[in-house]
């Protein structure tokens, strides 16, 4: 389970278990900008989790993980605001071995969070005393 909290102004904060996730508003949408936006955490998930996926692979072959970066590229809909497009840019650096670029992205394709939007969830919002 997790629990959210409301600690004043805009900042609200995730509890899940011994971690604690703040996030705020930008100052334009009436927040202190002290923390990421919700939205902003929702990219960071993705990114972060192709990326366990991208250093795990790495790992296991002994391939230096360190120059790597994964760039994430968002296309929003003008009218929703919401993503049309997420591309994720991996970028490898010189000597990274060429046989292992097809199979780094179909590791990077496995990330649960891709995958759980991919195949959303049922969300059931209620109250409760």
């Amino acid at each position: 389970m997790i629990e959210i909290t409301f600690d004043g102004a805009k900042v609200i904060t995730a509890h899940s278990g011994d971690h604690v996730i703040r996030t705020d508003q930008p100052v334009n949408k009436g927040g202190g900008d002290t923390a990421p936006s919700p939205f902003d955490l929702y990219l960071a998930s993705i990114g972060t989790c192709t990326g366990i996926y991208v250093k795990s692979f790495c790992d296991n072959r002994k391939i230096p993980a360190e120059n790597i970066r994964i760039l994430e590229h968002v296309e929003y809909n003008s009218e929703t605001q919401l993503p049309d497009s997420i591309k994720l840019e991996i970028k490898l650096p010189p000597d990274f071995p060429g046989k292992y670029r097809e199979s780094l992205i179909n590791v990077a394709n496995l990330c649960l969070v891709k995958k759980s939007i991919a195949s959303p969830p049922e969300f059931l919002v209620t109250t409760s005393y």
